[in-house]
């Protein structure tokens, strides 16, 4: 596309807690604007249906303010991608109506996106700080919700190779943040204290599965028990190791992540890898993968940390992609909780 021919492309992303909207011109963010919600954090996690009613009040305002700052008029743009799932229900079917109507009042195409190949293919925005992956590539696909390593052949053949079968390691993050009293979101601040720890402080068994898949819910536990163990035994533990603990639960679940990225490169030849994911925002996991390059000889694919955690320029750049081989969705296309990253 030609900057004489620009497409506007007007992404909504609701799929739990942060309402986003982002205008892409010809896949280059003009804007990309998230409301957090705040109001979760007294309760340690999000809930469901404060989530619902915080993105019905956010959705207006925020929608308005990618307009604005992307300097168009509604009339400008050419299409609405939004999230249709996987989500909380009652997030997705705010973002669900309000692009419905928006592209029925606008009479422009609609086009239903999926958040997990939003995750993956926010790749390929426009941002000469990003190098895009050529195909095919592994992509490590890691948020509160999924855990998975996905070959990409091209933009819209996507294929499983690995995934959790029980718990994402978001979960592990957050799980380990909660037994060592910190507040929601966790996840963060164990990147934050394990960058001042020791990693070989403790040893956390890792857990073993075969093939490409993985497993999070036994190493929670053996956080838990390590951590009820010490405790009891010195009430003082956490608050006098908590650096270490940190880093110690990261450098398990780091291993883990890269020890089947390793199986999944020698199984598949593929050797241009790429993470994706609210997760891949974590320092370590950015520090080992970069270090692959010189180990291994990989090439690997890092987002900026703006388009890792959940926001509408990911959507808006599936939407433009959809935009350009026509790819749109009826008004009676219908939000769901559950979909998989291979599913359109």
């Amino acid at each position: 596309m030609t900057k004489n021919n620009p497409i506007y492309i007007l992404g909504i992303e609701s799929s739990c807690d942060d309402t986003s909207a982002a205008v892409l011109c010809n896949g280059k963010v003009l804007s990309n604007v998230v409301a957090n919600q705040e109001i979760h954090t007294k309760y340690g996690g999000v809930v469901p249906e404060l989530a619902s009613r915080a993105h019905q009040q956010n959705i207006v305002p925020v929608i308005q303010q990618a307009i604005q700052q992307a300097n168009i008029d509604k009339k400008d743009l050419h299409a609405i991608a939004f999230t249709r799932g996987p989500g909380l229900m009652g997030s997705l079917l705010v973002g669900t109506s309000f692009a419905k109507s928006l592209s029925m009042a606008l009479n422009i195409p609609l086009i239903a996106v999926n958040h997990m190949q939003g995750h993956v293919l926010a790749h390929f925005i426009d941002d000469e700080t990003q190098q895009k992956p050529p195909f095919p590539f592994l992509c490590l696909t890691i948020s509160g919700g999924h855990t998975q390593i996905v070959k990409i052949t091209n933009y819209f053949t996507m294929e499983v190779i690995g995934e959790t079968t029980d718990d994402a390691v978001g979960e592990a993050y957050d799980k380990t943040a909660k037994i060592l009293g910190l507040p929601y979101p966790g996840g963060p601040l164990v990147d934050k204290y394990a960058q001042l720890g020791n990693p070989k402080a403790f040893k956390f068994t890792k857990p073993k599965m075969d093939g490409l898949n993985f497993s999070f819910s036994g190493l929670k536990t053996a956080i838990l028990y390590f951590i009820q163990k010490n405790v009891k035994e010195n009430p003082n533990f956490i608050e006098e190791n908590l650096y270490d603990i940190c880093a110690s639960v990261q450098y398990t679940i780091v291993t883990i992540l890269f020890d089947k990225i390793k199986k999944a490169v020698k199984q598949t030849g593929i050797t241009h890898i790429a993470i994706a994911g609210g997760v891949s925002a974590n320092s370590e996991i950015r520090k080992t993968l970069k270090a692959t390059e010189e180990k291994y000889g990989w090439t690997t694919y890092i987002p900026k940390f703006q388009y890792t955690t959940d926001n509408a320029a990911m959507i808006a750049i599936v939407g433009h992609l959809k935009y350009l081989e026509k790819d749109f969705s009826e008004t009676t296309t219908v939000a769901t909780a559950r979909l998989k990253v291979q599913e359109g």
